[in-house]
């Protein structure tokens, strides 16, 4: 439990200083992302079928015992509907986390974690992830999406984005 608590707190510290697109050269002080205006719901929902599925489930209901760390030391792959954390979290962590995977992020802040979690920058083009995180929140209740979305808002407006 203490090691998902201090997972779950490095990713929280993720929103702050994590890199703001899935390339090598990024560095942590480099301005976070932000979801296009124009999103494909659609694609979303065939790209998560293929890319993420096999791990957080179809009907996106992650794997058994997602907040147990199995024999290896790696957490299951969490749920993303409402039943999991994932809406705790800004888009830009959200975004890294799926661009770059767990390892790279949590390495770029200068923390060893081994994560499930593969980055996908090199087989979906930044779109496309905000293509499968946009279908991932419609599937939010509106309560949830509200709340994620005012996260969302604090960490742009706390890093003078807007």
């Amino acid at each position: 439990m203490k090691r998902m608590q201090a997972a779950l707190s490095v990713i929280a510290i993720a929103s702050v200083v994590a890199p703001s697109t899935p390339a090598t050269a990024q560095t942590a002080s480099e301005v976070l992302p932000t979801m296009p205006e124009t999103v494909g719901l659609s694609q979303g929902a065939a790209l998560y079928a293929q890319n993420c599925a096999t791990c957080h489930g179809a009907e996106l209901g992650g794997q058994p015992d997602w907040r147990t760390p199995g024999a290896d030391g790696i957490l299951p792959a969490p749920p993303h509907d409402d039943t999991g954390h994932t809406w705790h979290h800004s888009d830009a962590v959200l975004y890294n986390y799926t661009a770059l995977g767990g390892d790279e992020v949590m390495a770029r802040m200068g923390v060893t974690f081994d994560s499930g979690m593969p980055g996908f920058a090199d087989s979906l083009t930044p779109q496309e992830i905000w293509n499968i995180l946009a279908y991932i929140r419609s599937t939010w209740p509106d309560r949830i999406q509200e709340i994620q979305a005012v996260r969302t808002e604090a960490e742009i407006s706390a890093r003078g984005d807007r």
